[in-house]
Order: C-alpha cells, then structure tokens, then sequence
C-alpha cells in the first residue's frame, strides 16, 4: 500500500521549508502547492511536488491535491495581505470565495478556506505536524533568566496582550515597569518591538501569544532569528512566547544566538 502523500500549501518564510524538511525525514511524501513572490524557491528542493500558483488560485491548489490523492494538507508560512500583492489573481472558485466571505481578517480568511477545502475531501491538519521540537514547553529557554521586575512585566504582558488578542488587533505587547509601550497592529511584531523600544529607550519586555480565538492548524505565533536580531538591535532584554502555542523557527540557533546577546527567552501559560 503507499504511503500517504501530504498536502503543503506554502506561504513565504522559513517554516514551510522547514515543514517539507522535517515530512521528508519522516518519509512522508510533500505535495507542495507554493505562492508567487511569496514561497522561497528552496521548497524546490525539498519537496518532491511543486506547482507554483498565485494567490488567490483555490481551484488550482484543489485539483493539483485532488489529482495527488492528498487527503490531508497543512497551511504553513503567511501570505501577505491580498491588497498589497502585485500577483493577486484569484481563479473563478477563488473569486466566489472571496465574495461570500463577510470579512477579510485573517483568522476568517483562513477558516474559510479551511471548510472550502474540506468540502472536496481535503482535511487542514495542524501545521506543526512533525515540528514539535519547535513547539516550547513551559520554562526557561536560555541561560539568563528575567529579573523579578522582568518577570512582573511578563505578567502584565500577557494579560494585555490576551485582551487585545480578543480584538483581533495583534500578538504582541512591548513593555516596561508595567506602562504598554507598543501593541502590534498590522505591521507586524518586529515593526512593533522597535516602535515600543523607541519609547522606552531599550530594556523592554517582548510578550507574543496566540489570540484566544486563533486556529492553530494553520496560524501559530513564530519568531526566529530575525527577531532575535532586532531585539539585540533596539536592546530590549526579554522574549516572552506562549508555552505550547508558539513556534521557534531554527530553534537551537535562536536560543544560541539569544545567550550570546544576554537576552531571555522563556514560554509561559497564556492563562491569565
């Protein structure tokens, strides 16, 4: 009998390289569907299926896995808003998606899309699937742990940022002394962490969860080495992430690049 083949519809960054790497260790035969100006071309190299679509293409991504026999499929890496893409092209089932959907936040965008699929038999799966390693448990990360202030700010972090996440607003807060410095809006987390450093002249505290109404099949709160390298760049001190509800893109080389910055890196309970 063959083994299954997996579905791998491919946004941009390193976690979908990452995702077709790790399904290739264990075997697990990738049908890669990759996005136009977003997927890097390294996925060429790791999965042994690619078709290259724009965004957009739903009836494209459904008869390439059709035709594949995939069953099941994973949504890894983001996609830009639809209106700052050049190649926006949606196809006809693409298009009608588009009109009956009443909102364009993402967590809708992606749910819907989600359901669309599953009704032509195609089920999204967690996209963590194979990558627990990268997934933290609750506790310390690296060498240095954060102060008692720090951990107070962590505190306090986590509460903000839980109730802006009910607002569909962001994942992150930047903080320091228990005063709100920055809140991510739709520039994204990095953008946010310089803004808030700024503020606060460095020594911050970074707090990034998942929002309470967040699907983790397809939209797990990331950071790798780029955020290590701007939390050294505006010198802020620590890197708080949601235990089990978060991922770590190259993980032993963040946390190795965290301690050589003295910086703190520590998953906590997103209870509050």
């Amino acid at each position: 009998m063959a083994a299954e083949a997996i579905g791998l519809i491919a946004g941009n960054g390193r976690f979908p390289l990452l995702f077709a790497e790790a399904a290739r260790a264990q075997g697990v035969e990738v049908v890669a569907v990759a996005h136009r100006g977003e997927t890097p071309s390294e996925i060429e190299d790791l999965a042994p299926s690619v078709t290259w679509v724009r965004v957009g293409e739903l009836g494209k991504i459904v008869r390439v896995f059709k035709r594949a026999g995939v069953r099941r499929a994973v949504m890894a890496g983001g996609i830009r808003k639809p209106r700052q893409l050049g190649g926006f092209r949606p196809d006809l089932r693409g298009a009608a998606f588009i009109a009956r959907t009443r909102s364009l936040k993402d967590d809708v965008l992606l749910r819907g899309i989600a359901a669309d699929l599953e009704r032509d038999g195609i089920t999204i799966v967690e996209s963590t699937l194979f990558l627990g390693a990268l997934v933290p448990a609750e506790g310390l990360l690296t060498k240095r742990a954060p102060s008692a202030q720090e951990a107070e700010d962590i505190r306090f972090g986590l509460e903000v940022a839980k109730g802006i996440g009910r607002w569909d607003i962001g994942q992150s807060v930047v903080v320091k002394r228990g005063a709100v410095l920055a809140v991510e809006g739709i520039e994204g987390t990095d953008a946010a962490i310089r803004r808030g450093a700024e503020l606060g002249h460095g020594e911050v505290v970074v707090v990034k969860v998942s929002k309470p109404t967040q699907d983790l099949r397809f939209d797990v709160p990331a950071v790798g080495l780029t955020t290590v390298e701007v939390l050294q760049e505006v010198g802020a001190r620590v890197l708080a992430l949601e235990a089990e509800r978060s991922i770590i893109i190259d993980r032993d080389d963040v946390i190795a690049a965290a301690n050589r910055a003295g910086l703190s890196i520590v998953a906590v309970r997103g209870a509050v």
